[in-house]
């Protein structure tokens, strides 16, 4: 099969960063799914595994946790789907990603393709949707139907992949969204998708939001930079509040700054139950199947920014170059080899 893989931790730059290479189809076995992939979607944990550091693959190394594909082969044990059956998944940092012809995938982290989405729409979805649902419904506890209503989220990153369906997702269960957006385009986009109001991230986030008569607020997501926002989190949320934070820090944060208002921080790392086996692992296959149906449902909409052709090395390049960047709004997709 083709793919595109790494032998070495390169920069961006650099030709060999990312390779066409030919690899061994392969064969499914427990409760996995061969799936075909027809598109795929690049995130920022792609550019993070790929980052340069002094380490060699013995064998190609194919990254991608984003896909949409067709089901061609199924495992003995699985009962979920059967060949032919359109899918969408992020899949499992632990084994070989999306960034391939063919791809292994358990069926209980896969869901049935939007069937109103084509290959590339779909494949923008699944990891900032679980990433999303998780950190929303999972960590901060909001509940779907509408019980906390009225309540206030910021969410810091708003025009992010993840923050893009956090933002769509958060005013489904009634909450009142304030995302950050630094540009016309981004702010614009957050607004398209739903945000009550929008503050500027590289500015003074107490004052802006004090100014929108929001000094604090009930949750904060955030999708950007933990270290830097970490003691302006602490400042704004509500006593008895509760922070969700997706991005890795890079130094030590002081939890201490959250003890007077008994407010809560926690993580959420989508690749959690895959990489664990929990036994609620299956709960991913479920999200996706009812974002899936919101998606059907025109409740919710995919979050595609940008098409960079064709599945291949010097395509990926680009992509990453863009995320590295900084400045993307929604997704990359790709679609086809």
């Amino acid at each position: 099969m083709k793919a595109v893989a790494l032998t070495r931790y390169l920069p961006i730059d650099h030709p060999e960063a990312l390779l066409d290479v030919t690899l061994p189809d392969p064969v499914p076995a427990g409760r996995d799914l061969l799936v075909r992939i027809e598109a795929i979607a690049v995130n920022p944990v792609d550019t993070k595994v790929r980052a340069p550091k002094d380490k060699v693959e013995t064998t190609p190394r194919v990254l991608g946790w984003d896909a949409a594909g067709t089901v061609v082969a199924v495992g003995p044990e699985v009962t979920l789907f059967r060949p032919g059956d359109a899918v969408f998944y992020a899949g499992d940092i632990t084994r070989p990603g999306s960034n391939a012809e063919l791809q292994l995938v358990d069926e209980r982290i896969v869901g049935h393709k939007p069937a109103t989405l084509d290959f590339a729409a779909a494949a923008a979805l699944p990891l900032t949707a679980i990433t999303a649902w998780e950190a929303l419904f999972d960590r901060l506890g909001v509940r779907r139907g509408g019980e906390d209503a009225g309540k206030t989220v910021l969410i810091i990153g708003g025009a992010g992949g993840v923050g893009s369906i956090g933002i769509q997702l958060a005013r489904l269960a009634g909450l009142t969204v304030i995302a950050t957006a630094s540009r016309p385009a981004s702010r614009e986009w957050v607004t398209r998708l739903g945000a009550s109001a929008t503050i500027d991230h590289r500015g003074d986030l107490p004052a802006q939001l004090a100014a929108l008569g929001h000094p604090d607020v009930d949750y904060v997501l955030c999708f950007n930079d933990t270290d830097q926002h970490f003691a302006t989190m602490a400042q704004v949320i509500a006593p008895q509040g509760k922070v969700c934070s997706i991005v890795e820090n890079a130094t030590p944060l002081d939890l201490n700054l959250f003890k007077s208002k008994s407010a809560t921080f926690v993580w959420e790392f989508m690749f959690t139950r895959a990489m664990y086996r929990t036994a609620d692992m299956i709960e991913q296959h479920r999200l996706l199947d009812e974002v899936a149906k919101l998606i059907d449902a025109g409740t919710l909409q995919s979050t595609v920014g940008a098409h960079f052709g064709r599945i291949d090395a010097a395509n990926l390049r680009r992509a990453h170059t863009a995320l590295e960047a900084g400045d993307t709004i929604g997704k990359i997709v790709l679609a086809g080899f």
